[in-house]
């Protein structure tokens, strides 16, 4: 193994994290069109199809943290690139609804396990001071990969085959780089955290808050990850090869989405989501209403992007802080529920395409994201109207963060806590790092 510097690490992480996340899940809708039109599957089907990879996505999620535990970090993230290769091939091999619905499961399965195996990795290799910093590139490998997607597309729009066999060769490279990089190691826990203490009932009403808005995110999304290229190609005349370019906005705009999600915690996170909320809608009717201009839908893909990543930026630093000292659960819950809130809308928005036509099914995904809009206020930031509204907080005695605790960073830092209830020191993790010869 190579042992890799903090920045390092990050790169390395956002180029696996570009492979599992952009090209194995989310690269999927920009191929619809080109998949649904050679294997002859109706919009219902597709929506079914495009929910099998965000369910094993959550069933991989739950028992990845067991499974880095027992195979460590090197073991596991070889595993999920090996199910993205797998996947990715069965897929470009697809001749009908049931093998492509295995490919796109499989590869819900690598997304599912990559990030952690990369966290417990980044664990051990890079300072906690960093791991704020590094979390946000390594996310950001999202937009990447999707980004790397849109040429295959533009230039290869009806070869989808061989775009997936391209795919799958870069998860094989995946694999490989894992084996050379990523230590066989474990979750390391320092000697001084304490244990986590019991969820409390203010805990409890705040996970189930933010775990509704996650859910409701994900579902608001649905549509455009799985239908937009599609809905451009058959209302707007567009060419296929053309729908590239709505991806190379999201993924643009989605590189911004961590400044936003950081900024929106030390501010005033309910308000920012329902902004957010506001535009994710707005992008669903905007694209729905001019399929046929490139430059308005891919401003409508630019809105979408921003949104859609800093919300789930957002959520991630929420999740995080409202379960110090549970590192398997507080990072990964509402992630699982942004993916149950897709899975469940995918089916419903090829139902409503099918039955009534693009423009009615995008509508009405808008709406629903404008109601949850207003209801943002109960959101669970650090700022917690309904906390205050309901004097959950006074009979908890909960202590508010201040601005400058507030952000990605501070969200890493509080995660391991001591006996008195402070964020670990990471005194002795920094003195091995400096002994430690990196690249």
């Amino acid at each position: 193994m190579r042992t890799l510097s903090n920045m390092g690490f990050a790169l390395f992480g956002a180029a696996l994290i570009a492979i599992s996340f952009g090209l194995a899940r989310f690269a999927f809708g920009l191929f619809v069109p080109s998949i649904s039109t050679e294997l002859k599957l109706s919009a219902y089907l597709i929506g079914i199809i495009g929910a099998l990879p965000l369910i094993s996505f959550v069933l991989a999620t739950l028992v990845a943290p067991l499974a880095a535990d027992r195979l460590g970090a090197r073991k596991l993230a070889i595993l999920s690139s090996g199910f993205g290769a797998v996947g990715l091939a069965l897929i470009g091999q697809a001749s009908g609804a049931l093998s492509l619905g295995v490919g796109v499961f499989i590869c819900g399965i690598c997304t599912g396990l990559m990030m952690p195996a990369l966290t417990a990795a980044m664990q051990a290799l890079v300072s906690r001071t960093m791991h704020g910093r590094v979390s946000s590139i390594m996310n950001a490998g999202t937009s990447i990969g999707i980004i790397v997607a849109v040429p295959t597309v533009v230039f290869l729009s009806d070869a989808w085959r061989f775009t997936y066999a391209m795919f799958a060769a870069l998860a094989g490279i995946g694999i490989v780089a894992a084996w050379y990089f990523i230590p066989s190691i474990s979750r390391i826990m320092p000697a001084n955290a304490a244990p986590p203490p019991l969820i409390s009932r203010l805990q409890w009403s705040r996970l189930i808050r933010l775990t509704l808005f996650a859910f409701a995110m994900g579902f608001i999304a649905a549509p455009y990850w799985l239908f937009a290229p599609d809905l451009a190609v058959t209302l707007g005349a567009l060419p296929t090869g053309q729908t590239g370019w709505l991806w190379f906005a999201v993924g643009i705009a989605g590189l911004g989405g961590a400044m936003v999600s950081d900024l929106a915690d030390r501010n005033n996170p309910p308000i920012t989501q329902a902004l957010m909320l506001m535009m994710l809608s707005s992008s669903l009717v905007l694209l729905a209403a001019s399929p046929s201009q490139l430059g308005l839908a891919m401003f409508s893909a630019l809105v979408f992007g921003l949104a859609y990543m800093s919300l789930t930026g957002l959520y991630l630093m929420t999740g995080i802080r409202l379960l110090p000292g549970r590192l398997s659960m507080g990072p990964v819950l509402p992630f699982m529920a942004v993916a149950l809130g897709q899975a469940t809308g995918s089916p419903i928005a090829g139902m409503l395409v099918d039955g009534f036509g693009y423009a009615y099914a995008f509508s009405v995904f808008s709406v629903i994201g404008i109601v949850v809009a207003i209801l943002s206020p109960i959101y669970p930031g650090h700022i917690d109207y309904w906390a205050d509204w309901t004097e959950e907080a006074a009979a908890e005695q909960e202590v508010k963060l201040p601005v400058e605790d507030a952000g990605l960073q501070a969200a890493y830092d509080r995660q391991l806590l001591d006996e008195n209830g402070e964020p670990v020191e990471p005194v002795a993790e920094e003195e091995d790092a400096q002994s430690t010869p990196r690249l």
